[in-house]
């Protein structure tokens, strides 16, 4: 009935409407009743012969609103009504959408029919919490990958980044971390994922009983720039609607640089100026204000984020890897050369850093992890001598401790995607691997 009686709310006593005037690109030209349009409102435009399309203003020029659509232009006709659907744009999820595959506006797409909505509207571009009143991070939480839970353990309410470049195995690991991390909730933005990996990561990745426990939302490569953007709002909406339940949500979002690249292209429509690497300023302005969403709450519950960065030809210096990693509360950083070793997932644990760390970490373990990533440094800085053949064995006893030990913490940092370790027994399998003194 709650929602009956929102959606009644929400009907308009009086129609508004303008006129397509110019489409240049996909940007559509309205004139009409500007004051009252806004930046965010909906607009329906009647299609010949064709369903009508949604848009939404983001701009304004002159005489003229400047709209964007949600799926593409055929059809639009000069002098076309555009009709005003809502000032605000927004969600209303429910606990009902568990186990449901949703697109950027929050419709279903999984052929389970049509879906219940809560009683509570969710501004797209929601502000995050006071910074004075959420509440610190919460204890470690168990993600199920070694790597991780070792080297850059995450707690409840943290936010990491995953950066890697294209065919490292980013998906993977983020497919890894949702079938094995512990949360109560998985809220899940695929955003301009492909379209023929969303069902293997629903069917293979989540299965039938991950799903039940998550809700997905999916913007594939080939639609709208409006919706790739849209999707990623969505996300974090709807994971905000459990946190506020009081639930430990896990929100994934793959990834945030296809969030960027669609900002840009919103951006650069509009006439922003391109700054570095193209990408306009509102780029770099709503990456924080999308990111900050996640984390701790007011009350007891909280949202993990865990977000995907693409990094440009595997440099990880580049515009929108910089800035998520100013954001972000850590970094997992995968190469390319690991991958190449054989070794997955690829993560380089000397590059990465959770920024929880060591606090969150048993105090008995913190020297066993730094004397691991202390071996594993010494290795790598004289790889090249000991693969030539130069470097002989025992002139140098750190040396010869970094080779004994480092070929047994890569097998330990190997592990296949379908099996998970829980926090004790990662850090159970590294003691043992440490007390073992026998160096030949």
């Amino acid at each position: 009935m709650e929602g009956l009686k929102q959606e009644l709310s929400s009907l308009q006593d009086t129609i508004i409407y303008g006129r397509v005037k110019a489409v240049r690109g996909v940007m559509i030209e309205i004139a009409g009743p500007l004051t009252s349009f806004s930046i965010g409102s909906r607009l329906k435009i009647e299609r010949e012969r064709q369903e009508p399309i949604m848009v939404e203003i983001v701009g304004f020029e002159k005489t003229t609103a400047l709209a964007m659509p949600f799926s593409n232009l055929e059809g639009i006709a000069m002098g076309a009504k555009a009709y005003l659907l809502e000032h605000q744009s927004g969600v209303r999820p429910s606990d009902s959408w568990l186990g449901r595959v949703i697109n950027a506006l929050g419709e279903p797409i999984d052929g389970k029919g049509p879906m219940l909505h809560g009683s509570e509207t969710i501004p797209m571009r929601n502000n995050p919490p006071p910074a004075h009143q959420r509440r610190r991070v919460g204890t470690p939480i168990d993600l199920g990958v070694k790597a991780l839970n070792c080297f850059a353990t995450c707690c409840k309410g943290q936010r990491l980044g995953i950066f890697a470049g294209s065919g490292v195995g980013k998906s993977v690991l983020m497919s890894m971390l949702a079938k094995n991390a512990d949360a109560d909730i998985f809220i899940i933005g695929l955003i301009g994922e492909r379209g023929r990996e969303v069902q293997e990561f629903i069917e293979d990745n989540l299965g039938e009983e991950g799903l039940k426990r998550a809700v997905v939302i999916v913007a594939t490569s080939d639609e709208a720039a409006l919706m790739r953007r849209q999707a990623a709002y969505t996300t974090l909406c709807i994971a905000e609607h459990f946190r506020d339940q009081g639930k430990s949500v896990v929100c994934m979002m793959d990834s945030v640089t296809r969030f960027a690249m669609a900002a840009r292209e919103i951006g650069l429509s509009v006439g922003e100026p391109p700054a570095t690497k193209g990408y306009t300023p509102t780029v770099f302005a709503e990456l924080p204000r999308l990111l900050e969403r996640a984390g701790p709450g007011t009350g007891e519950g909280a949202i993990t984020g865990l977000f995907t960065v693409l990094v440009e030809g595997d440099d990880h210096n580049e515009p929108i890897a910089d800035a998520v990693r100013g954001i972000l509360d850590g970094h997992i950083v995968m190469e390319r050369a690991i991958a190449e070793r054989g070794r997955y997932p690829a993560i380089n644990v000397l590059k990465s850093i959770s920024r929880t760390m060591p606090a969150c970490v048993p105090e008995e373990m913190r020297p066993l992890i730094n004397q691991a990533k202390n071996y594993m440094s010494v290795f790598y800085d004289m790889e090249e001598i000991i693969r030539m053949g130069v470097y002989r064995p025992g002139s140098n006893p750190e040396t010869d401790a970094a080779i004994h030990y480092t070929a047994k913490l890569e097998q330990f940092l190997h592990q296949d995607k379908d099996v998970a370790t829980s926090l004790e027994a990662t850090y159970a399998q590294l003691a043992q691997i440490l007390s073992d003194t026998n160096i030949e």
